[in-house]
């Protein structure tokens, strides 16, 4: 398994070696000694998600404040353009974002660090994305960011998303930069 750098401090790509023959394949999905060397450490991991959407939806900006939540992404069926935003004051990549596709051919995983916003838009779907988060969700710590908001600047792929209505009604940027300042 191969551990690339995204451009985001702390953003990981965990890249494994599917092995394919005429049965169809096996590959190993996550190695935690792997991710270990790379600081990526779950311990007792508190919970393991699962999301299903069709073509055309987009999920995010979402992400916690407080102690937030660490989270390895990766696509099982279907296809995603998965982006991180820092948003991790003090880090030396806050404000900026990365993008990768995720799909069920591949089967990379992204490593998504607490403090980090995190959406994805599906590209072939229905597509089915896991996640394994280190600590339990605490609902009274979620925040979200409109997907389009223009400090950002993220390049989505193009076509009218399909979004949810909490997506829709998301703040600004600025406005959880503000949040984030307050003591």
């Amino acid at each position: 398994m191969e551990v690339r750098e995204t451009g985001i401090d702390g953003v990981l790509m965990f890249v494994p070696r599917p092995y394919r023959d005429d049965r169809g394949l096996f590959t190993r999905t996550f190695d935690a000694a792997v991710g270990a060397r790379r600081g990526v450490v779950f311990g007792e991991h508190a919970q393991d998600s699962q999301s299903r959407s069709a073509t055309g939806v987009l999920r995010g900006l979402h992400g916690r404040l407080g102690d937030g939540e660490s989270k390895l992404v990766r696509v099982s069926a279907g296809a995603v353009l998965d982006v991180v935003v820092d948003a991790r004051p003090g880090s030396p990549t806050f404000g900026r974002h990365v993008s990768a596709v995720l799909d069920d051919h591949d089967f990379v995983a992204l490593w998504v660090p607490a403090g980090c916003l995190n959406g994805f838009q599906v590209l072939r779907g229905p597509a089915d994305l896991q996640y394994r988060i280190d600590r339990p969700h605490d609902p009274s710590e979620d925040v979200a960011v409109r997907y389009d908001d223009p400090d950002l600047g993220i390049a989505w792929r193009p076509g009218e998303p399909v979004l949810s209505q909490r997506d829709l009604a998301a703040g600004s940027w600025e406005q959880l930069v503000e949040r984030l300042r307050r003591p």
